[in-house]
């Protein structure tokens, strides 16, 4: 509730310099795995879905806090991406893009001076487009100047749409429309090239920060089928990848193997509990809680407290490890603690909290050798020492809508907000939220519940008092 603004320009101020630096795919969406200089000009051109995952949460949120259409843009364009080539017809989502076609890094992504003249010249004499909108794309994207990939061009922001507007006396809305068209133009044409080869395997674990940052975009930025992407991408886990009350870790050439991992079970619950939030199923939430039970019935360390990386049931190794630390993706440790304690107070089941406390516990001595290699922990730590709010709405299908739409005006990284339709029956866990013959909604913080809310002004109330800002 009392934010650090020197913290927030930090995220901001990265997030901002990564979707304009070449490390973003400014034509078809999507960020590339790491940058090759301290500008993050020339990326190594592979895109891997773990990293587009967490990036897709994170500049839906930069979104929701200060409106800067480059977070939003960002964001629609990674989930598009994400949609269009890297979901399978099945629903589960597929695991990177290499960097090389042709046998050429990045020989897809860059262009010749003269095909992007040329193609500039097409875009001018598109009658949307003005001859002064291409010139000023051409200033964003260093178009103006020395090639900077080995004679070639690969596009990288240098200058702002809104520092280009305001210095030309500009509307920004009207630039930026006018640059999505010259876009939509160059994406269209690259389309025809060699495409690089895509890994069509599916992971659990990659899969549920995908679940979960789609679940975050579709909500944030009220886009629908987003969320449905999300839902089938969960639903084609559960179908293919959970057998007998077990969990594989890979799926490819139609068949699940791989015993699953701690971060398998980690990565889905995590997802899952943030898909509940956008779009509430029955089926999900039992599944959930079926992987959780599993996740501590064959990986906790009932003696010392975490979990280990693999099953007690994992063929022998000369070492079991339990890894604390975070490595190109957040410690599976880390997002156990963190789903953990959210569902204990979701479900009302202690067991998951305690699981939770354990792990932190146990990882304490880690924490505080390097701190900064612990930083999923770290969230993890500040929310079990403050529990999230929650906010259970059994909502009539008649005007649920209104309370939606109202529930959207505000940004609650510290709530959780289920949306349970009347006409369903939820699990035993949730039965004592019962449907009323209007919208009600059941407020708790931690383990204690508060009085309902009957009336959308108390909402409105509610709301306001737990949001970290009220959008205009």
């Amino acid at each position: 509730g009392h934010p650090d603004p020197r913290i927030l320009h930090s995220a901001i101020f990265t997030l901002e310099k990564m979707a304009d630096g070449g490390i973003f795919d400014h034509l078809g969406g999507g960020f590339c795995r790491y940058s090759t200089d301290e500008l993050w000009m020339i990326p190594h051109f592979e895109k891997m879905l773990y990293d587009n995952g967490p990036l897709l949460s994170l500049y839906s949120q930069a979104w929701k806090i200060n409106n800067d259409l480059l977070f939003f843009d960002a964001a629609c364009e990674t989930a598009n991406w994400v949609i269009r080539e890297m979901q399978s017809a099945d629903g589960g989502y597929y695991s990177a893009q290499d960097a090389d076609s042709e046998g050429s890094e990045g020989k897809f992504f860059v262009w010749s001076q003269q095909e992007m003249t040329s193609l500039l010249d097409t875009c001018s004499q598109d009658s949307r487009v003005t001859a002064q909108s291409t010139d000023l794309f051409k200033q964003r994207f260093g178009l103006d100047r020395s090639e900077n990939f080995v004679g070639l061009w690969h596009l990288h922001g240098y200058k702002k749409e809104s520092f280009l507007a305001d210095k030309h006396e500009l509307d920004k809305n009207e630039l930026h429309q006018q640059f999505q068209l010259i876009r939509q133009q160059l994406f269209e044409q690259r389309e025809k090239r060699i495409h690089p080869d895509t890994d069509t395997k599916i992971l659990c674990a990659w899969n549920g920060l995908m679940i979960h940052g789609m679940s975050v975009a579709g909500r944030l930025l009220e886009k629908v089928d987003y969320i449905e992407s999300a839902s089938r991408a969960a639903h084609f886990l559960k179908a293919h990848c959970w057998q007998n009350n077990h969990l594989f870790a890979n799926y490819k050439d139609g068949r699940a193997t791989l015993n699953a991992y701690i971060d398998d079970y980690a990565f889905l619950i995590y997802g899952l509990l943030e898909l509940l939030q956008s779009q509430w199923d029955n089926e999900l939430y039992e599944w959930m809680l079926e992987l959780a039970d599993k996740l501590l019935a064959d990986f906790e360390d009932t003696d010392y407290g975490g979990f280990y990386f693999t099953s007690n049931d994992h063929e022998t190794l000369i070492q079991r490890l339990k890894s604390f630390s975070d490595d190109a993706i957040p410690s599976g440790n880390a997002i156990a603690v963190y789903a953990l304690n959210r569902l204990g107070y979701l479900s009302g089941q202690q067991k998951y909290i305690d699981a939770a406390e354990n792990c932190l516990r146990s990882a304490w001595s880690s924490i505080n050798h390097s701190p900064v290699s612990h930083c999923a922990l770290l969230t993890a730590l500040g929310e079990y020492l403050t529990p999230p709010d929650i906010l259970i709405i059994r909502s009539r299908s008649s005007d649920g809508k209104d309370w939606a739409s109202t529930i959207q005006k505000y940004y609650l990284p510290f709530t959780l907000v289920y949306n349970i339709p009347a006409d369903q029956t939820p699990h035993d866990s949730l039965s004592s939220k019962t449907a009323s013959d209007r919208n009600i909604a059941y407020p708790c913080s931690g383990k204690q519940c508060h009085t309902p809310i009957k009336n959308e002004s108390s909402l409105e109330a509610y709301l306001r008092n737990n949001s970290y800002r009220v959008l205009e």
